[in-house]
This record gives C-alpha cells, sequence and structure tokens, in this order.
C-alpha cells in the first residue's frame, strides 16, 4: 500500500493514516495518506520563511532546469499519473491523460517564463536620472486547492509561484492526496531546496485554517467554497496580504435558432456534463431560443442516453462516478429541488449500479425552467444540467448575464454578428463560440469576473500580477 505522506522543509512526516477511496469502486483503497497537523502546518510555513531569502536570490538558470524537469517527468510518466488521477477522483481515464499533459506543459511554460524575467528602463524628466521597474517574489505563498482537477489548479499556482521566486506551503484537498503528492514528490527530486515547497495534507477547517491564520504567509491564493473564501479574505485583510479567490460559478451556454443541432448538442453535453459536471466552467445553464428548444432537447436526450456512466478505467465510460457520496447526495438533492420548483426532469437522475460499488449517476437534463429556480441559480458540481426556452438572442443574452456566477459563457450560432456580439457583451472572463465552456489551454490567461472571482487572473504571464511586487529604482548616473 502506498502511503503519501506530508513534505516539510524537505523531510516526508506524518502518522494517522487515511484511506484514499476509489470512487468507481469503493472496495479499492487507492493509497494512504497522512493528514497534518496544526503544529506541522506551522512548521510547513516557517520552513518556507526560512527558505525563501535563498530562494528568491536563486539563478533564473536553476528554477528553469526545474520546472524543465519537472514537466518532462510529467510527461515520461503521464499513463502512470492519469491512472491514479482516474481512480481517486472518478475522471474518465482519457480525461486524466488530457489533465496530466495539460500540468506538464504548465510547468513547461513557466520554465521558459524563467527564462525571460525582465523588467523596464525609462526615462526621467530630470536630467542624469534612469528609472529602472523590476519585479520581485511576494514571499511565501500559500496554495489550498479543490479536488475537482488536483493536478492542473496545483499547477497553475506552484509553477508561477516557484517561477518568480516565491516559496510555497501547498495543502490540496483530502479527496485527491495521491494527485498532490506525486507532484510535490516530482518537483522535491527535481532539485528544489528544503522548504521551498511544502505539502502539507488534511482538513481544511484544521490545517486549512492554520494557514489562513499564519501571520508568515504573504500571500494566498483559494479555490473553493464562498463561506471558506470569506475567511481568507477576511484574515487577509488583517494581515495585509495579497490573495485571490476562485469560489464557483453558474456558466451558460446559448444555442441559437440558427445553430448546427448535432454541433451544439455536442457542445453542451461536453460543457454540461464534462468530468460528471464537477468542473468551475461546466455550463449548467443550456440557454435555448424557442425554434430549435424541442429539437435540441429532444436531440440531448437521446445522446445522453446512449453514454455510458461507469468505471473511470474502463475505455468504454465516457461519464465517470461523482467524487464522494456528500458530492452523489447534493447532486440528488438538486434534482428533487428542481422537480419540487416545477422543472421537469426529461431523463437522467438515478444511481446507476455496475460491476463495483460506486457513486454513479446518470446525467440528468431538466427543461421547463427558469432562471429563478435555484438549479438555474446554484452550483451543484454535478451531472445535472437545466434549460432555459427563451424567444430570441437578446433574451438569451440578458439571461446569461443575469447570473453574477459566471466563469465561462458559450454560444451555439452560425451567425457571426451574434458570434462576436455575444463575445463583446457576455459578462464571464471567458466566451467560447461554438466550442464547449469547459475547458482552456495552458498558455492563454484563466480567471472569472464578478462573484466568481476575486484577484488577478491565473496562466500566462498575468500569472505575474499575483506572485510579485513591482519595484521603481531611480538611479542617477
Amino acid at each position: 500500500m502506498t502511503i503519501h505522506m506530508n513534505l516539510i522543509d524537505g523531510e516526508w512526516v506524518g502518522d494517522n493514516l487515511i484511506p484514499n477511496i476509489n470512487p468507481s469502486d469503493t472496495g479499492d483503497i487507492v493509497s494512504e495518506f497522512t493528514r497534518a497537523t496544526v503544529a506541522q502546518a506551522q512548521a510547513a510555513s516557517e520552513a518556507a520563511l526560512r527558505a525563501f531569502p535563498l530562494w528568491s536570490h536563486s539563478s533564473f538558470v536553476e528554477r528553469h532546469g526545474i520546472l524543465s524537469q519537472a514537466a518532462s517527468e510529467i510527461i515520461a510518466r503521464k499513463e502512470e499519473i492519469a491512472r491514479l488521477l482516474s481512480r481517486e477522483q472518478g475522471k474518465t481515464l482519457a480525461e486524466a491523460n488530457a489533465e496530466t499533459v495539460r500540468t506538464a506543459q504548465i510547468f513547461d511554460y513557466y520554465a521558459g517564463e524563467a527564462m525571460r524575467l525582465a523588467g523596464e528602463v525609462l526615462p526621467s524628466p530630470r536630467p542624469g536620472v534612469v528609472i529602472q521597474v523590476t519585479r520581485e517574489p511576494v514571499g511565501v505563498i500559500g496554495v489550498i486547492t479543490p479536488w475537482s482537477f488536483p493536478l492542473v489548479i496545483p499547477a497553475w499556482k506552484i509553477a508561477p509561484a516557484l517561477c518568480y521566486g516565491n516559496t510555497v506551503v501547498f495543502k490540496p484537498a483530502e479527496l485527491t492526496p495521491g494527485s498532490a503528492w506525486t507532484l510535490v514528490d516530482i518537483l522535491h527530486r527535481a532539485g528544489l531546496p528544503h522548504g521551498v515547497l511544502n505539502l502539507i495534507i488534511g482538513e481544511g477547517m484544521v490545517v486549512g485554517q492554520a494557514m489562513i491564520d499564519h501571520p508568515d504567509i504573504h500571500a494566498l491564493t483559494f479555490a473553493g467554497s464562498e463561506s471558506i473564501a470569506e475567511r481568507v479574505a477576511a484574515a487577509s485583510v488583517r494581515h495585509g496580504r495579497k490573495y485571490k479567490l476562485a469560489v464557483g460559478a453558474k456558466n451558460p451556454l446559448v444555442i441559437l435558432d440558427d445553430a448546427d443541432l448535432d454541433a451544439a448538442v455536442g457542445c453542451a453535453i461536453e460543457s454540461a456534463f464534462f468530468s460528471a459536471g464537477q468542473c468551475g466552467t461546466a455550463s449548467s445553464r443550456l440557454i435555448v431560443t424557442e425554434n430549435i428548444h424541442d429539437r435540441f432537447v429532444t436531440a440531448m436526450a437521446e445522446r445522453l442516453e446512449t453514454l455510458q456512466v461507469g468505471h473511470a478505467l474502463d475505455e468504454a465510460t465516457k461519464i465517470g462516478p461523482v467524487v464522494d457520496e456528500m458530492q452523489l447526495n447534493q447532486s440528488e438533492r438538486y434534482i428533487a429541488i428542481g422537480q419540487e420548483d416545477g422543472a421537469n426532469l426529461v431523463c437522467g437522475g438515478n444511481r446507476v449500479s455496475r460491476e463495483t460499488p460506486g457513486f454513479y449517476l446518470q446525467p440528468a437534463l431538466f427543461t421547463e425552467c427558469s432562471n429563478s429556480m435555484r438549479i438555474a441559480r446554484k452550483e451543484i458540481f454535478g451531472p445535472v444540467a437545466a434549460v432555459i426556452r427563451v424567444r430570441d438572442y437578446e433574451e438569451a443574452l440578458a439571461i446569461a448575464n443575469e447570473n453574477t456566477f459566471n466563469i465561462s459563457a458559450g454560444i451555439c450560432t452560425t451567425d457571426i454578428s451574434h458570434a462576436n456580439h455575444f463575445r463583446r457583451n457576455a459578462e464571464a472572463a471567458m466566451v467560447m463560440v461554438n466550442l464547449p465552456t469547459a475547458g482552456a489551454d495552458f498558455h492563454a490567461s484563466f480567471g472569472a469576473r464578478r462573484e466568481s472571482s476575486v484577484g488577478p487572473r491565473e496562466q500566462s504571464r498575468n500569472a505575474a500580477e499575483f506572485y510579485t511586487r513591482v519595484k521603481t529604482a531611480y538611479t542617477a548616473i
């Protein structure tokens, strides 16, 4: 049995073993992990603080080499890592492979960014004075990530933090400790000095809160629930630290009358049910104009009936299990709420039995929904989608923008004027035209707007806004 321990100041430590259960087969123990204590969380923060002076002045060549080596090892082991991810999180092997490759691409990208660190030299209106604008690392970065993308989300936070010379305390979700441990182990063996990257696996209310409260964490990036985000924000204001929050979404996908029906159904299936709907960019609001509505719903229901729900490692599986019993119960609760509020459950919504016991749920499709219903307002984070009928494009855009939790918004149309108007006017950080809303490329800016996010964007060169501070120096020459 593999044991995933905590990494503090270069040493693997921990006891109190907890089973890591496969959601596709609850009788399969993927591994065991050690739950960190408050004292260990504090020790990790102190180790990161001690390591910061040396790492912040390390050579860009050293940072490049470590990040590049990590990217190479992830690619070399992608089948093994993807299989682990599928076993502990439940996403299909194809989805896990894609996430593993994107993780490697992120580390490779920031390996390159380490070689491109630059500033500005500006003229001064004063004779004999030169102005230099440079970026410096912030300090100790606290990273708290969810289970939905246990490789990619840590990667797009940890890679730029290290690239720009920060040290890190990383707390992953307890439901996916193996993926987090593997990522940290790869970076550790790539040559990171002791204390630069520390891993603490544990309960959010215990070690997560210890990180939030620790005065020596200079910036904290968090993705998860609104309630914890509020605590992160309050403590960060108290400590005068930078913070970045990602707290959920209720993304829209608009289908217009002129859309290619087959393409629109394909976009909707992937947008709503990719990774069993457990995705921050999933579209659980399908906003459909009336002349295509009935044909779209019929085609969606027919396609959903053909999708295999099953074990994540089965190549025939298109939709894996949800991550655990709590998430399954939450999806079922919202399915009941939708029916109570008057929505029509067209298909799905039932638990599925397979050869192995797991958290299997048929994808649920509702019609006769309004944007005021709870299933159209609340993030369910499961395979549940609500179809909202509208008159025309103008009403579709208004409904799409009415919800303030939008990370990604999509439109399916063959009308270029509508596509361009939606791209300019959709209140979302990312817009997809004739593409699924779920999915983003490793080198492009990623983020959210309005109530879904606080702080600058992730990925690309935009990451420098969070992981560095600007210094302006004036020199007499």
